[in-house]
């Protein structure tokens, strides 16, 4: 059985992601940066699955995470970025602060743990890549400059990383998912809520297994002629 690293493990799509993966009896790494997350986890899956609590935004923990995850597992077969923040703000008004931050951890991050994990996967000649977008990097949502800055800048090295390891039996995909049923969905006032299920044609906020379903087809064998997409799972949102 194949070897997956997931970051972002404790959000709602990592969560789905760890489950996913888990019941068709991979063997996982999973990190995120909430320890007391993390070991509530560790709660439901007793084996096959290590936790290492990592700040992507430090280059020497992505290094830790690269060798805690190799150690017990062995060569990274299938790599998932999911790890994201956001620090919104209307442009005029963002800090430099708040641009660095987002742009670090989910742009940089993905840079340097991407390109520790897939010196294994040339060796070996076979690996899956899934960078987790957003819908955001298509519509350009007011207020989230840095934010689909970063994703916009993964889907293009997502397309120039596809390129680049084609022939070496890789693929690189991303997902962009929509508005999905997620802890931050829980802080949108109702009226607001209304108003985005609107603007979806099949009537419904996504759920988070729903992403992972994808992804889950993207690191499979079935996937192998599919390299350098986006892939939108967002009911219609943007087509």
């Amino acid at each position: 059985m194949k070897n997956v690293l997931i970051t972002g493990a404790t959000g709602g799509i990592g969560n789905a992601l760890v489950k996913k993966f888990y019941d068709a009896g991979y063997n996982i790494c999973a990190s995120g940066t909430n320890s007391e997350k993390l070991n509530a986890l560790s709660k439901y899956y007793p084996d096959r699955l290590t936790f290492v609590q990592c700040n992507l935004s430090e280059k020497n923990q992505i290094q830790n995470l690269v060798d805690q995850a190799e150690e017990k597992l062995g060569r990274i077969d299938i790599l998932i970025n999911n790890a994201g923040i956001t620090r919104d703000n209307l442009f005029m008004r963002m800090k430099e602060a708040e641009w660095e931050e987002v742009i670090n951890l989910n742009l940089n991050s993905n840079f340097i743990l991407t390109k520790l994990i897939i010196k294994s996967m040339i060796k070996s000649r076979w690996g899956r890549i899934i960078n987790i977008s957003s819908d955001a990097a298509k519509i350009g949502n007011p207020g989230q400059s840095n934010y689909v800055a970063s994703k916009s800048a993964i889907e293009g090295l997502t397309r120039t990383l596809a390129n680049e390891v084609a022939s070496r039996g890789i693929t690189v995909n991303s997902v962009a998912p929509g508005f999905v049923n997620t802890e931050i969905l829980k802080s949108v006032n109702k009226s607001r809520l209304d108003d985005m299920i609107q603007k979806v044609p099949m009537g419904r906020i996504g759920e988070a297994n729903e992403i992972a379903e994808v992804v889950f087809f993207l690191s499979s064998e079935e996937s192998s002629y599919i390299t350098g997409q986006v892939l939108h799972v967002n009911g219609g949102l943007t087509m």
